[in-house]
């Protein structure tokens, strides 16, 4: 590579660095379907014509988003499946890796709860996608598990969207905690019963 294009190179990723940050520091108060990619633009320091160098629109922006805040979580996330069997631990690690999440992006964990049913479709499909992700890698652990012996594909696939839907609860509460100034003691501590109840669930379902 070349001393000039690895410069450019360096621009443009500081470039599409700096209109990820404008976007997610407009979004704070907005939705994203209220926002301009000209005020995004204007933002990030740089005009309309180098934001489309980048993103085809405020959709394409918002997905990049998305796949910044959830797609590097997916090996954590198996790595807090496979460390044990046991539901208690397994849980505990589970809260823990939200509440990091929340205490890391603030601004992104924002952007994911007031985007998820947004009027974006592209962003909420990223989302989606991102979530069933999820729920597929969760599956696939908890099938093989012994407790769920005898269980059918839908009920396993119902018990890992449940437990996803339980992750991105949890990530809004403690936002909704942080905002109001107060520690995340209360919604860690319900996060985890609520898991132990689920848990006591999976144990006696019968389908």
């Amino acid at each position: 590579m070349s001393t000039n294009t690895g410069v450019r190179e360096a621009q443009r990723r500081r470039t599409r660095r700096a209109l990820l940050d404008a976007a997610l520091s407009q979004l704070e108060e907005r939705s994203l379907g209220s926002l301009g990619l000209r005020e995004v633009a204007r933002a990030a320091g740089v005009t309309p014509t180098a934001f489309y160098r980048h993103f085809h629109d405020m959709g394409e922006l918002g997905a990049a988003l998305v796949e910044e805040a959830l797609a590097s979580l997916h090996e954590t996330v198996r790595d807090v499946l496979a460390e044990t069997g046991d539901a208690a631990r397994r849980g505990d690690a589970a809260v823990r890796l939200v509440a990091e999440l929340v205490r890391s992006r603030p601004a992104h964990v924002r952007f994911l709860v007031r985007e998820r049913h947004g009027g974006v479709a592209a962003v909420r499909e990223a989302i989606d996608g991102q979530l069933d992700a999820f729920a597929d890698e969760i599956g696939a652990t908890l099938a093989a598990d012994p407790v769920s012996a005898g269980w059918g594909a839908d009920d396993v696939t119902m018990l890992s969207r449940l437990l996803v839907d339980h992750m991105f609860m949890t990530a809004s509460a403690c936002l909704a905690a942080s905002l109001r100034g107060e520690d995340w003691s209360a919604v860690t501590g319900t996060a985890r019963g609520q898991l132990r109840l689920i848990h006591l669930g999976r144990v006696h379902w019968r389908g």
